[in-house]
């Protein structure tokens, strides 16, 4: 009976899944219009998606670029939260990824697996386990192992799989700064009801955004795509892309934040420096001056020379300029709640300096070790931030062994950039793409010494994308079959 049934089905794989669907098809649609109801499609309609998963996946990683900018943060039992609907989509682009890898229908050259940037990304995901072991906190430390391997898999293996000339560069940054346009829109137009007030801004980006510095940190990462695509493109599409840049601008110039405005310029230091191969020698003068602050600021306890007068510590939330004289003058409650929390870290890092007390424990460990000399009046932090800082965070959570990985990776990154830099030639695509990529990267990096945006997904993604197109470049410049 079987193998009667068996002669009767066609013998091309493709046509037995078009019988099937056709199957489906006819069997859940009449079945809808018997029992008047849509649901008898759902099998259909599943069948399709599952369907579209296992032969065209690529469709869901451009899908997530085109609706990242809209995605929001849910809360879950347990005080876990996740991000919707980037991280159910993640979850599923892990599967797919690891099945594609595995089942080796697409190949990942050798040497990319193998390049330092992979090894010290995959030796950091390890030390993290670790940390996770010792961790105060097991259930939050487990959920950021998670989270961590479903942004490596999509944002790094798929890159690696899909984006493999520079023209699927561009569409993939376009994708995303498609949605982030529109909601520089969204945001505007709530914005300009309350006549672009610097007060305003937080209330206008919600809920597309948590805060207005993580939506001044996405348009600032994406203005060295549309800079560089503006020249890679001709006609309509560069008409777009100007269209595109200048939104950019306009909604970051009216979100009134400091340190992305500031990370423009330090993006354009940074390409100087990279021209003139002087690169490792920053590096060196960073860690030094690192080195040499924390010295002084330890030693004697002399950080407590800088604590904030409580009732002078004020948030100037109707006039941007003082806003901005409080910053210096050390009045500002923003920048002297960060040094609460820094004071903090540091405690925390000296009471655990081997594993931290594990990864996504900081809230709200971190109350234990806070000095209150440098409290603020928002100090109570009822959104449950962290140290604005991200290396002080991987510090406090992952011990010395942690922000040590993180720091190499920084610089190996840095130093690489330089080094293909030299290898691409100028007016060329591959040149293009990793300006593109580097300056984005430097952006992303300057913001994380006030903030810790590695693991929101509007930001993350690109840091890690920037990265493993970092080693994508480097097989450009290596490889002379491939049509740039």
């Amino acid at each position: 009976m079987s193998q009667r049934f068996a002669s009767l089905l066609p013998s091309d794989p493709a046509q037995r899944i078009f019988v099937g669907f056709v199957v489906i098809l006819l069997g859940g649609g009449a079945t809808a219009l018997l029992l008047d109801t849509p649901l008898a499609l759902l099998p259909l309609v599943l069948g399709v998606g599952l369907l579209v998963v296992f032969t065209e996946w690529r469709l869901l990683y451009y899908l997530l670029f085109l609706t990242l900018a809209f995605s929001r943060e849910l809360p879950l039992p347990g005080g876990l939260s996740m991000d919707v609907p980037s991280e159910p989509l993640l979850l599923v682009l892990t599967g797919c990824v690891l099945a594609t890898v595995l089942m080796r229908r697409t190949a990942i050259p050798g040497q990319e697996l193998r390049h330092p940037l992979v090894i010290i990304l995959l030796l950091m995901l390890l030390w993290s386990v670790v940390s996770t072991i010792f961790s105060v906190d097991t259930t939050k430390s487990v959920k950021y192992l998670l989270a961590k391997v479903w942004y490596l898999v999509p944002f790094g293996l798929g890159t690696l799989l899909l984006v493999r000339r520079p023209t699927d560069v561009w569409r993939l940054a376009g994708l995303y700064v498609i949605s982030a346009t529109l909601t520089v829109l969204v945001t505007a137009a709530k914005h300009a009801a309350h006549g672009f007030s610097f007060e305003s801004i937080n209330e206008a980006v919600q809920p597309l955004y948590r805060n207005h510095v993580i939506y001044a940190t996405v348009l600032a990462l994406l203005l060295p795509f549309a800079l560089y695509s503006i020249r890679s493109t001709h006609g309509k599409e560069k008409m777009a892309w100007w269209v595109a840049l200048v939104v950019l601008v306009f909604g970051l110039l009216t979100s009134y934040t400091r340190a992305s405005v500031l990370s423009l310029p330090v993006a354009g230091l940074f390409y100087g420096v990279i021209r003139l191969r002087q690169t490792r020698l920053l590096l060196v003068a960073v860690l030094v001056a690192v080195l040499s602050g924390a010295t002084y600021f330890l030693s004697q306890n002399n950080y407590m020379l800088f604590a904030p007068n409580f009732e002078k510590t004020v948030f100037n939330g109707q006039n941007f300029e003082k806003h901005l004289e409080a910053t210096y003058k050390l009045q500002d409650v923003s920048g002297m709640e960060r040094v609460y929390r820094w004071v903090a870290a540091g405690r925390m890092a000296a009471d655990k300096p081997l594993v931290g007390s594990g990864p996504s424990t900081f809230y709200p460990e971190y109350k234990r070790y806070t000095v209150r000399s440098f409290r603020t009046y928002v100090s109570e932090n009822p959104e449950k931030s962290t140290t604005h800082n991200y290396f002080l965070l991987v510090l406090a959570e992952q011990g010395f062994p942690g922000v040590v990985l993180f720091i190499t990776l920084l610089g190996a990154a840095l130093i690489t950039i330089e080094t293909l830099y030299h290898r691409t030639h100028p007016g060329t695509q591959p040149r293009y793409v990793l300006l593109a990529c580097g300056m984005s990267f430097v952006i992303i990096v300057f913001h994380l010494l006030l903030n810790e945006l590695v693991e929101v997904d509007k930001i993350g993604s690109f840091f890690f994308i920037n990265l493993f197109m970092l080693i994508r470049v480097g097989s450009w410049t290596k490889s002379e079959v491939v049509n740039l």
